[in-house]
């Protein structure tokens, strides 16, 4: 099936979207932002943290976008974060997306002056969905690939 030119600059408007989604979930995270964070999620999300990718059960699972402001506030504990997302790979159903995106986050403590930085080799693997014209995390795994500890 063809698309027309309409059909073309929505699918290119959905992928801008959720690639801005994506981003804006980890600039949230950097800037300390757990309430806009939140507001990325559907009602109903599914967010399951996954401590070591090869294990099958999550580490850690929340239910429901009210649930989520804790996980993210968590943050806190750190000096300073950055995410920085890599190559995402994007499948779109109508208003309904996975995707899987790769990202390399750095975590710095202080304690007792001396730096600790832990960094975080991460897979995402999402379904996003399309509400009220906008992009929403409907389910979001974080699987943690590795961790360096310097």
């Amino acid at each position: 099936m063809t698309m027309n030119i309409e059909q073309k600059l929505q699918e290119l408007e959905d992928r801008i979207a959720i690639r801005e989604l994506i981003d804006q979930y980890a600039f949230c995270a950097d800037t300390r932002d757990a309430h806009g964070q939140t507001a990325i999620f559907t009602e109903d999300t599914n967010f399951e943290v996954y401590m070591d990718e090869k294990l099958p059960t999550p580490t850690q699972v929340i239910s429901g976008r009210k649930n989520l402001f804790p996980v993210f506030n968590d943050l806190n504990q750190y000096l300073s974060t950055m995410h920085f997302n890599g190559q995402s790979t994007v499948k779109l159903n109508g208003n309904r997306a996975t995707a899987t995106t790769y990202c390399r986050a750095y975590h710095l403590k202080v304690n007792e002056g001396l730096q600790k930085l832990m960094i975080a080799g991460i897979r995402y693997y999402d379904i996003i969905v399309k509400q009220d014209s906008q992009w929403l995390f409907a389910e979001r795994k974080l699987k943690v690939c590795w961790i360096e500890s310097r």
